[in-house]
């Protein structure tokens, strides 16, 4: 049984999908005026590393994230680039499906953009104006928390508390300081005509609908940063609850921040580093590791330590399956994978590291045990081939589940010949011969 954390009810719970060996996930994605940073990738990598657990346990998973292509920062870039906000929009659409390609996510099942679904969002606000959830200011339309019983269920808060503690901004139009736009009127940028104004729609309203478009209901994940607890998530359960009844999802799960120096890593702060020149210096296995090595749940401190934590661990993981690899090709066997008790714990072990709340920590734990098997496997030599085969098998799961896949090019007749003749020469102890041969196998560009 997997058991999540529920940011919603702040407990531990069993997951029950909606329907039997289904599953529907829902995570906001960005807004497109400028390159994905490291903090906005936190989601990006652990959601897909619980669609892929989902996907290794056989659930058939509908796996949805948007771009938010319309919104006042996208509006400033395009008069700052003198481009079109569609040309911006596309840009960094763009280059953020190839950051997500760089870091090896599986493609979404959807990626629906706000601009596709102006008329449903159109007529979902109508819907609520009428049923007495919002009302309308001079072309404005605001939701009227005061409909909702239970305002900032997701965030924990009372009204009083979320007026006080939060940044409002002060407007005369709203009935309360926590109302906010479902519609916006607007002379200024892309707009649309609507039965209250030229404008364009709220973000808070964005996602409720393309939820609703997509799965037709209630669906049994919704993810985000923490940092969208409140206003964005609160405000879009407050809609579905007024309109729909429910809580948009029976699951909510949330991410910790990255930060520097104690503070959460912003564009607005100026404190950020893009996900783009991140990867041009590592290796996405090592992104990945890194981003993976902490729970979800926790705030990352991001550290030059914590990188050479990731690189140190990936490169005990690679050449573990190198190693394991090589022994196998080499052999030249038909060799039949076989099994052993403490083979078999580790895969139970990976799976409860995965099934407790997708502890990826303690599951990256479990392949760092399943690679000193390994490479005492490979060191006992040709006896130990058949378990070999096995924790070959089952490293290869497990890196698929974190998004990290490993390719190895086989080595052909000739480059086999030297590597044999290199280990024959290192095991005789002829270390000029082993040296010469092992310069032929680096300019040959063999890993071994």
């Amino acid at each position: 049984m997997i058991r999540i954390y529920n940011s919603l009810t702040k407990k531990i719970e069993d997951f029950i999908p909606i329907k039997e060996n289904e599953v529907s996930m829902y995570v906001c994605g960005p807004t497109v005026y400028d390159s994905m940073h490291i903090g906005n990738s936190r989601p990006v990598i652990f959601f897909d590393t619980v669609a892929r657990f989902f996907r290794y346990l056989g659930y058939k998973l509908t796996y949805v994230s948007n771009y938010t292509d319309i919104d006042d920062k996208i509006i400033a870039r395009a008069k700052r680039d003198n481009l079109t906000e569609e040309e911006v929009s596309e840009r960094y659409i763009g280059e953020i499906n190839e950051t997500i390609r760089q870091l090896n996510c599986l493609p979404f099942s959807k990626t629906p953009r706000v601009t596709e679904s102006i008329s449903e969002i159109i007529d979902f606000i109508g819907k609520i104006v009428n049923c007495g959830g919002a009302y309308v200011v001079a072309g404005d339309v605001y939701f009227d928390i005061e409909q909702v019983k239970d305002y900032g269920i997701l965030s924990g808060q009372t009204v009083d508390n979320l007026i006080s503690g939060a940044r409002i901004d002060f407007n005369e139009k709203k009935k309360n300081p926590l109302d906010f736009n479902l519609w916006k009127r607007t002379t200024e940028g892309k707009r649309w005509p609507s039965p209250w104004s030229a404008g364009r729609p709220g973000w808070h309203t964005e996602c409720v609908v393309m939820i609703q478009n997509i799965f037709k209901g209630k669906i049994d994940i919704h993810g985000g940063g923490n940092d969208l607890k409140f206003p964005h998530h609160d405000n879009e359960i407050a809609q579905s609850i007024c309109l729909h009844n429910h809580a948009i999802a029976n699951y909510w799960m949330h991410n910790g921040m990255i930060d520097f120096s104690g503070e959460k890593m912003s564009k607005s702060l100026g404190n950020y580093i893009a996900a783009k020149d991140l990867l041009a210096k590592i290796s996405y296995p090592v992104y990945r590791l890194m981003i993976l090595n902490v729970p979800y749940r926790q705030p990352l401190a991001f550290k030059e330590e914590l990188l050479q934590q990731a690189e140190n661990d990936y490169q005990k993981i690679y050449r573990s399956y190198i190693g394991i690899y090589r022994a196998l090709e080499l052999s030249e066997q038909n060799i039949k994978s076989v099994s052993s008790g403490e083979i078999e714990q580790l895969k139970e072990d990976f799976l409860s590291a995965m099934k407790d709340d997708f502890n990826t920590a303690n599951a990256l734990t479990v392949i760092h045990q399943l690679v000193k098997i390994a490479n005492t496997l490979v060191r006992n030599g040709d006896e130990q081939l058949g378990y070999l085969k096995r924790v070959l098998l089952l490293m290869a799961e497990m890196l698929w589940v974190f998004g990290i896949e490993i390719d190895v090019s086989p080595l052909t007749a000739e480059d086999k010949l030297t590597v044999k003749a290199y280990y024959q020469a290192k095991k005789a102890k002829n270390y000029r011969l082993s040296d010469q041969l092992r310069d032929i196998i680096m300019a040959k560009g063999i890993i071994i």
